[in-house]
């Protein structure tokens, strides 16, 4: 599998996400059920997964100001537990928006591009396919850490294995 293909997966799958937590209520996505020091909310890994693909795509790959520049309330946030204050709506039309911006630069990659060599730190330099695999399996594992979330609190999360979206190729 590539990885526009899985990044499709990945899309169909939020859809999915999305409509079951749209369907929970804010007391529920806003309760601290997490105690770490970056998250402690559902919403508070909802923007976490958001926030490192869109960081990891314009400040780091393509060095550009990040989607959440453009959302005045989001702009100024940092990582951690402050998410469960915000509506939901707000989440994910940031998180929209960061995967319209992916899709974007998704069509205009080209499999030598997959080869570049990506700066991350003066010391960590990392290829470019590597970066965009790690971004997608990151959000795979907080989408689950989500449903697993989820049903801690009564709540029927969607099936998001990638088994219900393949296609069926029987003939």
């Amino acid at each position: 599998m590539k990885i526009p293909e899985l990044y499709d997966y990945l899309r169909r799958a939020r859809r999915d996400l999305w409509s079951t937590l749209e369907a929970v209520p804010d007391e529920v996505l806003s309760r601290p059920v997490l105690d770490g020091e970056r998250f402690h909310s559902i919403k508070d890994l909802v923007a976490h997964t958001a926030s490192v693909e869109d960081g990891w795509l314009h400040y780091t790959i393509l060095r550009d100001p990040p989607v959440k520049d453009c959302f005045p309330v989001l702009k100024e946030t940092r990582d951690g537990p402050v998410f469960g204050a915000f509506p939901l709506s707000d989440l994910l039309d940031y998180w929209r928006a960061v995967e319209a911006s992916t899709v974007v630069y998704l069509s205009t990659l080209t499999d030598a591009d997959l080869d570049r060599v990506v700066e991350d730190t003066p010391e960590e330099h990392f290829k470019l396919d590597g970066l965009l695999w790690h971004v997608m399996l990151h959000e795979v594992r907080h989408t689950a850490q989500i449903a697993a979330l989820l049903r801690t609190q009564g709540v029927r999360p969607p099936s998001m294995d990638l088994l219900f979206y393949l296609p069926n190729l029987k003939s």
